[in-house]
């Protein structure tokens, strides 16, 4: 498999689940202007034009974080429960943070207005709230185990970090904690970071 990412984007939770889940793959990073490391035309690869993108095997392209994260865990046996409400609950926190949360960075990483940027930076507070509550006490989002769902909270997490967003102190240690798991470290490596 071939992972289409950007350093410190949202692929990097895909990166991670690949790592975790112990499925080999190759990186092939992808610059802004939209080619590859290697010169080709990422547009050519991924219509949609941005990353992630997960090149299988037999030359299929998967788009969109969710599904490839999915993808990853069904592969592997691992990061999503099989079945029952933690299956469930996981799928939700990622769905909610691939909506919720992700499109809230907009005005902070494209040059908003300053008034867009401030709502943008109260509402990613209050949808970080929620995670933090569905967090608890515990060590993962949904239960004892790294799921999807903490693969791609750690890269929200980042983004707050690096724009400046506050976020509540639990997710704080939760951010600190996860960048001590080998997979996320080693992530954080092969992507320069």
């Amino acid at each position: 498999m071939i992972l289409y990412y950007f350093p410190g984007g949202c692929s990097q939770a895909c990166h991670i689940a690949l790592i975790e889940g112990g499925l080999p793959h190759q990186l092939v990073k992808v610059g802004r202007e939209r080619r590859t490391e290697d010169g080709q035309d990422f547009n050519l690869i991924n219509g949609k034009g941005y990353t992630p993108a997960l090149e299988l095997d037999d030359g299929t392209v998967l788009t969109e974080g969710l599904a490839i994260l999915v993808f990853i865990a069904e592969q592997s046996g691992q990061l999503l429960a099989k079945e029952g409400l933690a299956r469930w609950r996981a799928l939700e926190a990622t769905a909610f943070m691939s909506t919720e949360i992700h499109r809230n960075f907009i005005p902070l990483f494209r040059g908003g207005s300053e008034q867009e940027k401030a709502q943008a930076a109260q509402t990613l507070l209050m949808r970080f709230g929620t995670l933090s509550e569905q967090l608890g006490e515990r060590e993962f989002l949904v239960g004892a185990q790294m799921t999807i769902a903490d693969c791609y909270l750690f890269i929200m997490l980042c983004w707050a970090a690096r724009m400046g967003v506050a976020v509540p102190a639990r997710l704080d240690g939760y951010l600190t904690r996860m960048k001590q798991i080998p997979s996320v470290a080693k992530a954080l490596v092969a992507e320069g970071l």
